[in-house]
């Protein structure tokens, strides 16, 4: 049922991590709730994430800047951001737990998948037209051209959809993970992490894409209204998309990912925490489980070996990148293209193109992120994936050194300048480019970002035991935390000194660092990836 493998690995039989308990007779393939499928199903199946990643893109290259529209000021709009942690925090645990033991028909993760899909598309209609709704609650009978004050009935709806948004995404993405480490099997969690950073590229590409493009008015004259002009339009036009492409995408992650509904019996092998005396009882007298959050919490004790380190690793390694994900649209606008959001018409015309510019990068990021999620696995192989994920961070320390520098020099680049009701200050070709090819080399430790700490985490599970949907959603946990740290913080931060962004990507740089000369000493060692199959107690 197990052996050791190359390294000192523990492979285990695809379909329960303690299959000591197994009743006499009975083979591994009678209580599996995991149906072996194809890689290219395997494709598909997780095609859910590109559809995901498609609105996050548009989430975070367009909502900070178009939130400051609407009278936010720019150190309070990280604020609006503190919803994502906390959702993270109860959400992804929760669902995470109650898709390890949900016994619906259609499966144990596509349930989690099909709702929050829909309430992510909710939220979305509400984001998009949330200037149209702020005008009939009485913002102002003014046309957009004509009013530049704030709109208050517009930004607490457009808060109110961006919470919803965060908790349907929160509600999707943990599922979607345990998804493909339940449907991997022969293939590996390396595989399979890699195929749902694939898809994650794509929909950034995509996503990107859409949120650099300023023709959506042009295309779409009729979503342009009193209240919402260009930059309104734009941003409602690309959305809408976001709804059609994550509904195809989720129609066809439920079609291509047929999971084993769960049985009583099953439910009892992938409960992590029983011991195996405790899961034959269960088997014998089919009651029902412990659930809720008790649950989750009592579940922290019986996390895997190495499992704590990986989770400050994780926790410290998203400390220094978030500054730049919620900012770096807005550091094209404010540092590079020298704009402003409540400024002169000029000021807010360059500080838009520096959010478009902006997304472009953010579309250059995500094509060397797509290169780079197929270079990862023998990566990890050949290096493991303890010196690759160290060397990730080392990597953006120096980038984040980087935008400290490029703002700098884009500063001393105008110097003297001053602005006119004319003209807009141009931004240097140099300066820009240098800012285009910073977003660009990015991509590559967001490979490392996106796939390894999941694999990692997948492949501990595997060798010793534990629930896929439940690690995954304690592993959101260390990824929320450091959120909610540079939400509350980063704004009040750069207000502090004045600095504009360069604050927080100084703090970033530096976390990345330290979390470098940790993740060495701490990580565990894991002798590369193995092909062997997720195991299937979860």
């Amino acid at each position: 049922m197990a052996s050791k493998g190359e390294g000192g690995e523990v492979e285990m039989a695809v379909g329960s991590s303690r299959p000591e308990i197994l009743e006499a007779g009975r083979s591994l393939e009678t209580v599996s709730p995991v149906r072996q499928i194809s890689f290219t199903r395997l494709i598909f199946a997780s095609m859910v994430a590109g559809g995901v990643q498609y609105g996050w893109a548009l989430q975070l290259s367009l909502l900070t800047p178009y939130i400051q529209t609407l009278g936010l000021s720019h150190a309070l709009s990280s604020v609006m951001w503190i919803c994502g942690p906390i959702a993270g925090f109860v959400v992804q645990p929760c669902v995470g737990l109650w898709s390890d033991r949900c016994k619906l028909r259609i499966g144990r993760r596509r349930p989690f998948i099909l709702v929050g899909c829909l309430l992510i598309c909710l939220a979305v209609i509400i984001i998009g037209f949330s200037s149209d709704i702020g005008y009939a609650l009485g913002d102002t009978k003014l046309h957009c051209r004509d009013y530049h004050g704030a709109r208050w009935h517009a930004a607490i709806v457009f808060i109110l959809g961006f919470w919803v948004l965060d908790f349907s995404n929160n509600s999707v993405q943990g599922p979607a993970r345990a998804l493909m480490a339940d449907l991997s099997g022969k293939h590996g969690c390396s595989a399979a992490n890699g195929i749902f950073c694939s898809w994650m590229a794509l929909g950034n590409i995509v996503g990107y894409s859409a949120g650099s493009n300023g023709n959506w008015h042009k295309w779409f004259p009729f979503l342009m209204t009193k209240a919402c002009c260009e930059a309104c339009a734009n941003l409602k036009g690309a959305f809408l998309i976001a709804v059609i492409v994550l509904l195809g995408c989720m129609v066809v992650t439920m079609i291509f990912a047929n999971e084993v509904p769960l049985t009583d019996e099953t439910a009892a092998i992938s409960d992590p925490n029983s011991s195996p005396k405790q899961e034959i009882e269960i088997v014998d007298s089919n009651s029902k489980s412990e659930s809720g959050f008790k649950s989750i919490i009592t579940s922290f004790k019986n996390l895997p070996p190495g499992m704590h380190s990986v989770l400050l690793i994780t926790g410290l390694t998203w400390l220094s990148w978030f500054p730049f994900i919620l900012y770096d649209t807005d550091w094209m606008g404010r540092e590079i293209f020298h704009g402003s959001a409540k400024g002169n018409p000029n000021q807010v015309d360059a500080y838009n193109r520096g959010v478009r510019e902006g997304a472009f990068g953010l579309l250059l990021n995500s094509i060397v992120l797509g290169v780079s999620s197929f270079i990862i696995d023998p990566m990890c192989k050949k290096f493991t994936s303890r010196i690759v994920w160290v060397m990730s961070n080392f990597f953006v320390c120096a980038v984040m050194a980087g935008t400290i520098v490029i703002s700098v020099w884009s500063t001393r680049m105008v110097k003297g300048t001053h602005w006119t009701t004319t003209q807009y200050i141009r931004p240097d070709k140099d300066v820009k480019a240098a800012a285009l090819t910073l977003f660009a080399v990015l991509g590559f430790p967001m490979a490392i970002l996106y796939s390894v700490p999941f694999a990692v985490v997948a492949q501990l599970v595997q060798n010793e035991g534990g629930g896929q949907g439940l690690c995954t959603g304690v592993l959101n946990i260390a990824i929320v935390v450091p959120q909610v740290i540079v939400a509350l913080g980063a704004g009040q931060f750069d207000a502090l000194l004045g600095q504009g962004n360069i604050p927080a990507f100084a703090l970033a740089s530096g976390v990345a660092l330290a979390c470098g000369f940790a993740g060495f000493f701490m990580l565990p060692k894991l002798a590369g990836f193995k092909t062997a199959g997720i195991v299937g107690g979860h």
